[in-house]
Formats: structure tokens, sequence, C-alpha cells
């Protein structure tokens, strides 16, 4: 099944509280436990970048897995970012996590660069995939982490169909469809892993971690900024 695009912002205001209000309580906390998994002994401390946040609940998650660490959460779309400052109140990491409007690839982060960069589901709503993967290059040091996490594009319009009446039993109209659509305009790990070489992100493989997602994960002197070169490990840069 080709791909089939879709907006890549959430705007409009019934949408936004759909997304906010859902329940992602499962594929969030996978999220943190994978990246966990993935990339053990992360440090008592540190700056980590949720890229593409919405509205902020793996960038909560991430600041209580991480008690020592401060998160920014960068998203395109204001009205996400409101929800997302009131979850940080509610789960009292404000005084560690800042939100900040960015919109891809031009947007600026409050740092230079970070020692965990994440993205959750940001991929597929993005009209040049490479907007993340180089991102990730400009906001990468050479200690970085990086844990990306998307979904899967199904092999037909009618699994696409089944995985919306399995995962989104009982959700709002508008958040089924949004499912739908994103499952259409989702990546296939053949196509991540095309992007990645035309990013220069050389040596990091696709993992498929369930039936709608995959994620690519690295750590420490695996990655290698712009402006930096490495023979002997895969690098993010030229």
């Amino acid at each position: 099944m080709d791909r089939t695009p879709e907006p890549d912002l959430m705007l409009e205001p019934d949408q936004v509280r759909a997304y906010a209000e859902g329940d992602f309580e499962q594929p969030h906390r996978r999220f943190v436990e994978l990246l966990g998994e993935r990339l053990p002994g992360l440090g008592r401390a540190g700056h980590a970048v949720d890229i593409g946040c919405g509205p902020g609940d793996i960038a909560c998650r991430l600041a209580r897995a991480l008690p020592g660490w401060k998160v920014d959460g960068l998203d395109g779309s204001a009205p996400m970012l409101a929800f997302a400052r009131e979850a940080a109140g509610r789960a009292g990491v404000d005084d560690r996590i800042g939100f900040h409007e960015c919109y891809l690839p031009e947007g600026a982060a409050p740092r230079a660069h970070y020692d965990l960069l994440v993205s959750n589901s940001l991929l597929h709503h993005l009209a040049d995939p490479l907007a993340l993967w180089q991102s990730i290059r400009r906001w990468a040091h050479p200690a970085s982490a990086v844990f990306v996490m998307d979904l899967l594009r199904p092999a037909s319009a009618r699994e696409a169909e089944r995985l919306v009446d399995e995962y989104s039993a009982g959700e709002p109209e508008v958040l089924r469809r949004d499912f739908y659509n994103s499952l259409l305009a989702a990546y296939r790990p053949e196509e991540v892993q095309e992007q990645l070489a035309r990013a220069g992100i050389d040596g990091l493989d696709v993992e498929v971690v369930s039936d709608r997602h995959w994620l690519v994960a690295t750590r420490q002197s695996r990655i290698t900024p712009e402006g930096s070169r490495s023979r002997s490990t895969p690098r993010i840069g030229a």
C-alpha cells in the first residue's frame, strides 16, 4: 500500500483536545520501557529533548523516569503546547520541563545540543521526513543518545481499519479517524532506512517492535553530529 500523507500539524480545537485526552497509556508506557531497555545507563543528570512532543505526556513520563534530568518539549502546534504545560503541572514536573513552539526544520531549540533526543509519532506527520533526522544531527553531540519511535504503515487499508478497531475502540471518532490517517501516512522500515542514509546517518537499523510501531535507537559514542566524522562507528553527520 502506497503512503498517503496527512497534515503536519494538529491545530483544530476538537482534534487537539481529542488527542490530548485520548488513552495512550499503553503505547506511551511502552515507549519509556523500550527506551530504558535500549539505552541503559543514561546517567543521573542531563538534558533531553522531545521533538514533536504534542500534549506532553511522553515528556512528563521521561521527567518522572529520569528524575535528575531536564526536558525540553518542542512542537509546532501552539494549542498542543497549552495542553502540554497543563499536563506538566498536573504531573508535578513543570520545574524540570519547558515547552517551546518549534516548527521543523528551521525552528530553534533552547539548547544547542542535548544528551538525549527522542521523538514519538512525529515522522509520519512531516512533509519532508529528513527534517527530523537533520534536526537530530543538528542537536546531537558526540555522546548523545537517540530514540525515535513511530507508526508502521500496514500492508493494506483493510489492515489499517483492523488496527483502528483493535486499539481505538471506544475512542472519539475524530481520534479514530486520525489514527487511521496516521497509519496510512506512516513509513515502512525500508523507507526509514533510506531516509537515514539520505540524511547521512550510517549503520543504524530500524527495529519493528509491534504490529504498528518501529524504532531506531543508538547511544553514546555511536553518534557523530554535523561537522564531525567517524570511520569506525555509525554516525550522524557527513
